[in-house]
Parts: structure tokens; sequence; C-alpha cells
């Protein structure tokens, strides 16, 4: 698969937030800072400056690039726990991933945790079973398991953001409008305006409504 043809994988967090917001970013190339995006990427900054270093049988990686040319995504992990299980030398892979905010009842940043466990099995031929979610706002580590239904959300996401990619069409504003409130893009993305104008589904109407042709039009 050809390099310009991979996704983010931090972009797959966008399109599960709001289809929307990822065709704003990764479409339209549309981008904006506020306090919430500038946090968090000091957070990443301090996170991705660190070194690798061993505690006992652990070896702590951080910054490691991941990719998979099977499933078109590439990233970055912001920290690799490789756990030395067995004198043998068996090695349990762990990815972790640092948020500025709070833990989330909804699946967005665990489906960016999942792809990155989905590279590293590609990459490495080891089975991924589990990693964290660090939320620097609460001190909390969250453990996720990556069961199937996490693993089909995750593939859903690439669908639908290469769908998007490939379409080059912009998706209407989320239905949720809570989310819309803590979005960087709210002042360009307009959503309360775009739901209420009617002008796309009347032009669209226009074009698909039957043409009927009198005797006088053809005189």
């Amino acid at each position: 698969m050809e390099t310009t043809q991979l996704l983010m994988i931090s972009a797959l967090q966008h399109v599960a937030y709001c289809p929307r917001q990822f065709a704003l970013i990764h479409v339209e190339q549309v981008w904006a800072e506020n306090f919430f995006t500038a946090h968090g990427q000091l957070l990443h900054q301090r996170v991705d400056s660190g070194e690798a270093e061993q505690r006992g049988r652990v070896r702590y990686e951080r910054s490691v690039s991941v990719l998979s040319e099977r499933l078109g995504v590439m990233g970055k992990l912001d920290l690799l726990e490789i756990r030395d299980q067995s004198d043998e030398g068996n090695l349990r892979y762990f990815p972790v991933e640092y948020k500025r905010g709070k833990h989330k009842t909804q699946d967005w940043d665990r489906i960016q945790l999942c792809a990155q466990a989905l590279c590293l099995e590609d990459m490495r031929g080891v089975s991924v079973t589990e990693g964290a979610l660090w939320y620097q706002q609460e001190r909390k580590r969250e453990q996720v398991v990556f069961d199937e239904p996490l693993r089909q959300l995750t593939l859903s996401a690439i669908e639908q953001a290469r769908a998007i990619l490939d379409t080059r069409k912009t998706p209407a504003p989320t239905s949720d409008k809570s989310r819309c409130k803590a979005c960087s893009l709210v002042e360009l993305c307009l959503p309360d305006t775009v739901r209420v104008d009617k002008s796309k589904a009347y032009v669209q109407h226009l074009f698909e409504a039957p043409c009927e042709v009198s005797d006088e039009d053809i005189e």
C-alpha cells in the first residue's frame, strides 16, 4: 500500500468523535487551536521527550512509531511497555496513550489505542490483548481490553475515515450538540447554521426531481 494512502491513527479519534470534524481537518485542511488542544500538545511534548528505560523486567519505550500496511494506518505510541513474562523471553506488549482530560464513557480514545495495538500485532507478529489510557486531569490510568467488539469498532472507524477521504465530502454536523461545545473548530464548522440550512437539500431535490416537458417547450 502506498504511504500516501495511510491514515494517521490519531485521525480515528476525530472520525469517531464527529465525522464532520474529521473531514474539516483531513479533507478541508482546517484547524484551530483552543485551550484544550494546546494543553494536549504540551502534554504529549513532555511525554515524547522522555528516554527509554528499564525497570526490572519491564522496558519503557516512548514515542514509538507503528504501521500496519494491511489496515493502511500509521502513528506514534506515547508509551510502549514491553514486559518480560518468563525466563524464556516471552514478551508482552502493552501500549499506553496519554490524554489531557477525563475518562470518557464513549470509545473515542479506546479506538485510537486499539488501532495502535493492531499495528503492533501486524508489525511484531504478537497478540496484544490489553493497553491503558492515562488521563492527566484525573491522574488516573484506565485499563483497556482489546476485545472483539472494540476491534470491530476500530475497523469500522478506519473504513469510515477512508470513505470520507475517498468521496472528499464533508458530512453534516453531529446530532449530539454537546460535542460541539468542546470542539476547537466550532467557529469554523458553524454546526447550528448548517443544521438549519436547507439549500443543499433543495438543490439536490431540483436535480433529482423528474423533468416534465410540455408540448410548448419543444416547439
